[in-house]
Parts: C-alpha cells; structure tokens; sequence
C-alpha cells in the first residue's frame, strides 16, 4: 500500500526547515528508525554532503537516522532494501537525469508503490507525478526522459503562485504555464500552494495543509480544491 506524502515546499516563510511537516513526517515513518535521503537536487548547488547532514539535522528530532543514498557503493540495491526515502526540492531537471542516468527512478518508483514511506518536498514532490513537465526549474541539464514515477495520476506545480490583481509586469504567470501544458498533453495538473501537501494512503489521495489548490484539467476552465478534499478527476 502505497504511503506518499508531496509538500509543496521545505521550508515556510519565517520558518525552519521541515519544521511544519514534523507531524506529518512523525505519522508517516511510524516504525522507520533509517531512511535513505536523496539529495540530487542540490538546491543553489549544494554539496550532496551539506544537503543530506541538513536533513539528518531535522529527522534527528524525530529519532530516525538519515543516510544519502550517493554514499551507498550499490544505490539501487539500498532503494531496495530501504525503509524509507525522502527525497529534497532543488532543479527537478538535475534530480530527473540523475535518476534515470543511474537507473534508479524504476527501482524507487517500485520501493514506494510496495509500501516503502517516501516523502518528496518541491522537485522530490514533482516526481511523485506522471512526468516532470509542470516543474518551475530551470533546463540546467537534460533528463534522458521526463518519465517520474507516477505515484499519484497527475502532475503537481509546486510553489503554485496566484496572479496578483493590478501587477500586470508580472509577466506570465503560473496558469500560463499550465495552459500551454495543456495544448500538448492531457494530464490533470493540481498547483500546489506552499503550505499545502499531498497525502496518499494506498488508492486515496487527498489535499492537506493549510491552503486550498488550484486544479487543472485540459480544455476546461481552473478551480478550487478545498484542504481535506479528495484529488480524484
């Protein structure tokens, strides 16, 4: 049975890293003293070291120690044999090619689908999608292939943003975006407000978190889902 959990985000405003997940991630490692951090990412481009030894910081509050997967001599195997993974936000481009150079994306994908407890924040939350084509991330790199994991029937926007009315030197916005997704593939997209996360307990999906969602569904017009509501299209 599938046990997911997809932030939007790391860290709140104002906040400290993971500090307002520590409940969720309580609940969701009930049982896992170890889990296998992945730290491709690499936001602002931090070292796999410093990224991981941020993680393990947080989770030591929680009693559960973290190990970065780029230390393990065989990865695929660890994913295997993990307990449990979380995976941090940072280019969702560079974690995407990584995965899939070192053929890992498949082996984790089945880890989780198994039951193995993953928690994915920003780009770690884009892979739990279809693909990885409604990323904000810049193409710092080339994925040999979009293709995520597909733990969830749909595609996540994280940090989805709202226009701000009188602003129009905003320029494009984030439903833009999603929009001209919309003209070449047909995938439900859910905007995912920082704050906000998404909670998968075998087949059931829903919206949790502070903030609602805004859902997009190809040829029809956007909307919102409401904090505690189930994410079925």
């Amino acid at each position: 049975m599938k046990n997911v959990v997809l932030a939007s985000t790391s860290t709140l405003y104002g906040g400290t890293y993971l500090d307002y997940l520590l409940p969720v991630v309580t609940e969701l490692f009930a049982g896992a003293d170890e889990i296998i951090f992945i730290p491709y990412a690499r936001p602002g481009g931090i070292s796999h070291d410093d990224y991981t030894a941020n993680a393990a910081a947080f989770f030591a509050n929680a009693g559960i120690y973290v190990r970065g997967l780029h230390t393990f001599d065989n990865p695929a195997e660890a994913i295997a044999q993990g307990k449990g993974f979380f995976t941090g936000g940072g280019n969702t481009f560079l974690l995407v090619k990584q995965l899939h150079e070192l053929q890992l994306m498949h082996v984790l994908e089945q880890a989780v689908k198994k039951g193995a407890p993953y928690l994915g924040t920003s780009a770690g939350s884009n892979i739990g999608g279809v693909n990885m084509q409604t990323t904000n991330d810049m193409p710092i790199v080339y994925p040999p292939s979009f293709a995520t994991m597909g733990l969830v029937p749909f595609n996540l926007n994280p940090h989805y943003l709202d226009p701000i009315p009188g602003l129009p030197h905003m320029g494009e916005t984030r439903e833009t975006r999603i929009k001209e997704f919309h003209t070449q593939n047909d995938i439900p997209v859910v905007g995912l407000r920082e704050g906000g996360w998404i909670r998968v307990k075998g087949e059931h999906i829903t919206l949790e978190g502070t903030p609602d969602a805004r859902i997009f569904l190809p040829g029809k017009a956007a909307y919102e889902t409401k904090t505690g509501a189930d994410l079925v299209f």
